[in-house]
């Protein structure tokens, strides 16, 4: 049988993590988040002011102000060291600029009205963001630099902000700022997203699929950038026998390959693969760091995949060249591999396409070629074969797949058998099967595991000499 099932290849689609920490879940909205609340901790006791007990320069605070945009609300934003960018924020007062620039305006109008606000001593951190906006350029400075190199049109941010923070800013904001003001975690992305589309052309911004997320620390300012994986989808034919369909590590070294022998350093157990020969041309053509194969099943080394081909997805990892010609590239393929490996059928595909090709259950057809030990009566052999034609096998674990499958009795169907051919000492036939169907098995019986057998039906021991996958019929 040619080893259906898990592909030993994980879908290494980056996996989440703490994406979560990261998340802005309101781009752009102006609704406000909700506090977050540290599970299985007392709620700190909540600190109080009143006018009497908080003075700023000589002057007293009005914690009792009305919320903005009330010109008394924002009077006393700005006692309390807002700076301009939040000012703006959560003063809810419309004007000509935004961000900074807004803020200045409101601050100006607010200083017309009373001069002396003007002489209210700036904090050196604003109570709200901590000057979390003069970093932007910074952060974007560091984007950009990180992304240079790379083909990209959509990005997706995450912004990590201390839960002190957030809880202190919507504190405030609650209270004084303008009824959907918007959150400090919102706005930031929105300030780093303006300031990047300034600098790159045709970028946009987007919450699923993009080409680089971008994760970013409030706290350390560090910036990290994930080149998110493409998919191709199509089907290969293995023409060539002693091809492992993916990487398989060297058994000596275990893959290390330094100073190994066995592998002359290569760390491979066998120099070609399936997985490369398709993967390398791929991989040079999109300025890629690496491939991932995930295929519909496999077969053994020693079988061929004919027909239409195996499906497979391939996931290309931190590709630098994002568009390439899928016909060239096929053409490429299956020129530097030929005689060996050829794909048809190469179109874009997505990381949810990785889980339908290596779920999926398809019958398949085969030839098999075995030998017995004396020349058989061919009229008898015909029909013995072609009575296991319907019939449902019960197959123990193939004590070869043993270390690596769970010992257990499966059953599956040989939906036909046909094209039965006695040349002498060899007998070859075809048989269509379910999925998971051991074929070398159902000719051998691995010792009595599999029942009924080929072997069992025409009384002689049976080698098997070659097995080919003439079709997978997934469509």
């Amino acid at each position: 049988m040619d080893e259906e099932g898990a592909n030993t290849e994980s879908a290494d689609v980056p996996e989440e993590g703490d994406w979560h920490l990261f998340a802005s879940a309101s781009y752009g909205s102006a609704e406000a988040e909700p506090t977050e609340v540290l599970e299985n901790q007392e709620t700190p006791e909540e600190e109080w002011f009143d006018g009497d007990d908080y003075y700023h320069t000589g002057g007293s605070i009005d914690w009792d102000a009305p919320p903005c945009p009330a010109p008394l609300g924002i009077a006393h934003v700005i006692k309390i060291g807002a700076c301009d960018n939040c000012l703006h924020r959560i003063g809810g007062r419309r004007v000509d600029s935004t961000g900074a620039e807004g803020g200045a305006i409101l601050r100006a109008e607010a200083h017309s009205r009373d001069s002396e606000l003007a002489k209210v001593e700036v904090p050196d951190l604003c109570p709200l963001c901590e000057n979390l906006f003069e970093d932007v350029t910074n952060i974007v400075d560091r984007i950009v630099e990180s992304t240079s190199d790379y083909q990209y049109s959509t990005m997706q941010f995450g912004i990590h902000l201390p839960k002190d923070m957030i809880q202190s800013e919507d504190s405030i904001r609650t209270k004084h700022g303008a009824q959907g003001s918007k959150p400090l975690k919102s706005s930031f992305v929105n300030s780093i997203q303006d300031e990047i589309s300034s600098r790159i052309q045709g970028i946009s911004f987007v919450k699923d699929s993009p080409d680089i997320m971008i994760t970013i620390d409030a706290l350390t300012l560090r910036v990290d950038v994930d080149v998110r994986p493409i998919f191709i989808y199509g089907r290969y034919r293995k023409l060539e026998r002693g091809i492992p369909q993916t990487r398989w590590p060297c058994r000596a070294c275990r893959g290390r390959g330094e100073d190994c022998d066995s592998c002359e350093g290569t760390g491979l157990q066998y120099n070609e693969s399936v997985q490369d020969l398709i993967g390398e041309p791929v991989r040079e053509s999109m300025e890629a760091n690496d491939t991932s194969f995930h295929g519909m099943g496999r077969e053994d080394i020693d079988v061929r995949c004919l027909g239409s081909g195996r499906p497979f997805v391939l996931e290309i990892k931190g590709p630098r060249v994002r568009e390439t010609d899928l016909e060239k590239l096929t053409d490429d393929i299956n020129s530097k591999s030929s005689g060996k490996v050829e794909v048809n059928s190469l179109r874009w595909s997505q990381k949810r396409e990785v889980s339908r090709v290596k779920e999926t259950r398809s019958e398949k057809s085969y030839t098999i070629r075995f030998r017995v030990e004396e020349e058989p009566l061919a009229d008898e052999v015909v029909e013995a074969i072609n009575s296991l034609s319907g019939v449902v096998l019960e197959q123990e674990t193939p004590k070869r797949v043993s270390h690596r499958r769970a010992a257990k009795t499966r059953k599956r169907k040989v939906t036909s058998i046909s094209d039965v051919i006695v040349e002498g000492s060899e007998i070859q036939f075809s048989l269509r099967c379910e999925a998971g169907t051991y074929v070398k098995e159902l000719v051998h019986s691995d010792e009595g595991r599999t029942v009924p057998s080929v072997q069992e039906v025409i009384g002689m021991e049976c080698e098997v000499l070659w097995l080919d996958v003439e079709d997978i019929h997934s469509d």
